[in-house]
């Protein structure tokens, strides 16, 4: 079996639709995919009406949070929550919450830009973003592209989207809030790409061992931005922490040059995710 429990969709960052994502899950020979898209669960219903025979569909999100790093600094942490009821009252006014604010954030750092000279349409930028998607910093790395600014989404970044003249930040959901209300609503909780030192500033496996007391079922391991180093050092901390450990290719179409399904999860794991959640079911396609 091919399990690839993060993927993204035209709903947040991605390029494939909620449908095309199931359909490229399904011709790369996957068994279950998750999406995962940013702040939002609007591409679940698109992609289960697409959902082709035998694929089992994991309907999730990631959730923007802040987390403390270990040293007193809030750093940024991303939470991979799965199988929860979306219509949980806090966890649904929190989402929304986000995604306003996400929106908030790309025109700001698309006008910020527009002043300095780029050649960027603050309003062009925002009109071409369904009502309520959570935008972020990749749809204005679209945008640069499409200028001729830059050639992909990694030299946006590099050159420009971390350049603290045009940089908004934005108040996150405290990790352990967010935990709090995917339990609520049944889902459980996986800390994304944990040890991914080339994004940013990291948590420290102290932080981890505190999430795992709060609640935290698993860490994704296997994923792009992790070093062979770095996984064996994770997996040993989930061991030592008794943690689910997965497998994730964090795809987002021709937005990445990842392939769909090119990191996986255990099905085991899989299983032992599903029996602890009470929120939603896995959904399969033709049943």
């Amino acid at each position: 079996m091919v399990i690839d429990l993060h993927t993204h969709s035209t709903e947040s960052d991605g390029t494939d639709t909620p449908a095309g994502l199931v359909a490229a899950a399904a011709a790369h020979g996957l068994s279950a995919v998750a999406i995962t898209d940013h702040d939002t669960s609007a591409g679940w219903a698109q992609a289960a009406a697409a959902l082709p025979p035998g694929l089992r569909l994991v309907r999730g999100a990631e959730l923007s949070c802040a987390s403390d790093d270990g040293t007193g600094r809030r750093v940024t942490v991303h939470l991979l929550a799965y199988l929860f009821d979306p219509t949980s009252p806090a966890l649904a006014e929190e989402q929304q919450r986000l995604r306003l604010e996400r929106r908030k954030r790309l025109r700001r750092m698309a006008e910020r830009m527009a002043a300095d000279g780029f050649p960027v349409d603050p309003d062009e930028l925002m009109a071409g973003l369904p009502p309520d998607a959570p935008a972020g910093r990749p749809h204005l790395a679209m945008a640069l592209i499409k200028a001729g600014v830059v050639a992909s989404v990694d030299e946006a970044f590099a050159r420009h989207l971390n350049d603290g003249r045009y940089l908004v930040p934005r108040t996150d959901t405290p990790v352990e809030r967010a935990i709090a209300m995917i339990r609520e609503a049944g889902g459980v909780c996986v800390l994304a790409h944990p040890f991914a030192a080339s994004r940013g500033p990291i948590v420290s496996a102290d932080v981890v061992a505190s999430l795992a007391a709060e609640g935290l079922a698993g860490v994704e391991v296997d994923h792009p931005d992790h070093d062979p180093d770095t996984r064996d050092r994770l997996r040993g901390l989930a061991k030592e922490l008794d943690l689910l450990t997965t497998g994730s290719s964090d795809y987002h179409g021709t937005n990445k040059t990842v392939r769909i399904g090119a990191e996986t999860t255990d099905p085991d794991v899989l299983d032992a995710l599903v029996e602890r959640a009470t929120g939603v079911e896995v959904l399969v396609g033709g049943a």
